[in-house]
Formats: structure tokens, C-alpha cells, sequence
């Protein structure tokens, strides 16, 4: 059976003039904008993508002017593609699941393995993906397609230890550091109605301090609140004010792949954040990209 895994995520910029594509794709998403006539969710995708464009264009800038998760994704795929057929699908910007879809028939692929680049489920990231590809499949009348779907593995052994892995070597001296999980916020009320995103977290979090006890502190924080409504807490920014003159060691536990949220707002922003508080050091960690033992886990996945 000739297989292809498909790596999904939300997608990023390739370039500034992306940027407008980027946000009204994700704010015209009823996951996003739970706004259940589209005219008009429509209309306030538009408006939200105006007020916010100038914005998410200059914060590209700081990072080459493209999404770190571009180039990070097709290193990713580069080292899959040794073994398997991948290719990866964005929620909001190419390569869509359309194109992508089409070019795997042709290629006669038999099976689609769907493995989400989000340890945690959200409807707002995993389900969002897979209603993408399912819908889309529905249109093209693929109905032969096989699709086997990667559970979330926010708390999967083999994950937590390379998670740790990672965590270890990024933080010299761990004694020295508190340790800062920063998660990618959501609305309260989405978690209100029952995604269970907050409730994974926290578990990983608890699995993972039993990994790390060499921290002074593990801590979790929200980042990339956005607008007037009430976001999941405590934010990253009022967590560091509690670490005045100590050492903080940043990990961004809603990725695998870095993106703008990690090298432009952990890199740069909560850096200056940081900085002005007084903060004695400021340690941000890499996702897992495209090492070895995240390679190997997918592998181990795919095979279950």
C-alpha cells in the first residue's frame, strides 16, 4: 500500500504580502470565530485582519520576513521524505489541503497518515485540521483513500523523554533556572465549553516535572492573547515579574516546530520583557524542529 503522512498545522507567512491571507483564512474559521452565520463571520475576519495586519507584518520583519515555520517544516519533511512519502498541509496558508490532496492521487497514494505538529487537541488546531482534510477529501470524491489520524501524544513516554531531552540540554544549569512552560492561549470560554486543550497541558506538565526535578520551579504561562475577552491565565508577561533577579528558562510547550510565537515573541518580545523586569538571565528553548529523536517518534507513530 503506497502511504504518505501528512504534517499538519496552522501555516505562517512566506512572505509579507501573506500575511493578509494568513489572518482572514484563520479569522473566517468557525473554530477560530465561533460565528455560526458566515456573512458575517466573514465581515469580521476582514476587519480583524485590517486592525491587526500592520502589526503581524512589522513582528515578521524581526524574523526575516518570512514564518520560521517555513523553513523549519521542510527541513522536517526533508528528513521524513527519506523513508516515506510527506508533505505537509496549513490550515490558513499554502500548501493547502486541496493542492496537496490532488497531487497525492495522482500519485496514487493509497493511505493518508495524518499526524498534527500539536502535541494537545483543541478544536480550534486539531480538529480544525482534520475537518480540513476530510472536507476536502469529501469534495474531490476520493473515497478509496484509507486515513489513519495520530492521536494526540501530549503525554506519551517516548515524547515526554525526548521533551525532557531537549529541555536538559538547552538549560546548562538547571539548580540556577525556574523553568517556564509557555503555552499558546486560548478564550476561556472555548475551554468553557469543553476543549479539553487546558486539561492536556496541565497533565504534560505534571508528567514532565516527574522528568525535571533538577528546576528550582516548573511554571506555566499563556502567551498570544489577542483582544478584549477573557484568555486562559496567568499570562507569560505577569509571570515574569514574579522572577525579578532570577533565572528563567523558557520551553514553548504547544510546538514542535518553531514559528513566529516562539522566535519573535519568546525570542524577541518576552526577551525586552525580561530585560526590563531585571530578569539576571533569559533562556528561551528550541522546539524539537527537526532532530533525530522527534524523526524517530514520528516513524514510531506512524507504525502503531
Amino acid at each position: 500500500m503506497k502511504k504518505a503522512i501528512l504534517l499538519l498545522n496552522m501555516g505562517g507567512a512566506n512572505s509579507p504580502d501573506e500575511v493578509e491571507v494568513f489572518l482572514k483564512n484563520m479569522f473566517s474559521d468557525i473554530h477560530i470565530l465561533p460565528i455560526e452565520f458566515n456573512p458575517i463571520r466573514r465581515l469580521v475576519a476582514t476587519a480583524i485582519t485590517r486592525w491587526r495586519a500592520g502589526e503581524a507584518k512589522s513582528n515578521l520583519s524581526h524574523v526575516g520576513g518570512r514564518s520560521p515555520l517555513i523553513g523549519n517544516t521542510k527541513k522536517l519533511l526533508k528528513k521524513l521524505n527519506r523513508k516515506i512519502r510527506a508533505e505537509a498541509v496549513m490550515r490558513y496558508t499554502p500548501p493547502f489541503a486541496k493542492d496537496v490532496l490532488e497531487k497525492l492521487r495522482r500519485d496514487n497514494i493509497e493511505q493518508l497518515i495524518l499526524f498534527p505538529l500539536y502535541p494537545q487537541y483543541s478544536t480550534t488546531t486539531t480538529l480544525s485540521s482534520f475537518e480540513d482534510i476530510f472536507n476536502t477529501i469529501t469534495e474531490m470524491n476520493w473515497g478509496d483513500v484509507a486515513i489513519k489520524t495520530v492521536p494526540p501524544y501530549y503525554r506519551d513516554r517516548q515524547f515526554l523523554q525526548i521533551l525532557a531531552k531537549s529541555i536538559k540540554k538547552g538549560v546548562p544549569n538547571p539548580k540556577e533556572f525556574h523553568l517556564i512552560f509557555s503555552a499558546h492561549s486560548l478564550p476561556q470560554k472555548v475551554i468553557d465549553k469543553g476543549d479539553p486543550y487546558l486539561d492536556q497541558i496541565h497533565t504534560q506538565i505534571e508528567l514532565l516535572s516527574k522528568l525535571l526535578p533538577q528546576f528550582k520551579s516548573i511554571n506555566l504561562a499563556f502567551q498570544s492573547k489577542l483582544g478584549p475577552v477573557k484568555w486562559l491565565e496567568p499570562s507569560l508577561d505577569k509571570t515574569l515579574e514574579k522572577f525579578r533577579g532570577e533565572k528563567v528558562a523558557i520551553y514553548p510547550i504547544s510546538f514542535v516546530v518553531d514559528n513566529i510565537e516562539t522566535d519573535f515573541e519568546l525570542n524577541i518580545q518576552y526577551r525586552e520583557v525580561a530585560k526590563r523586569l531585571g530578569l539576571l538571565e533569559y533562556l528561551v528553548i528550541p522546539s524539537l524542529n527537526d532532530s533525530e529523536e522527534f524523526i524517530q517518534f514520528i516513524f514510531s507513530k506512524i507504525k502503531e
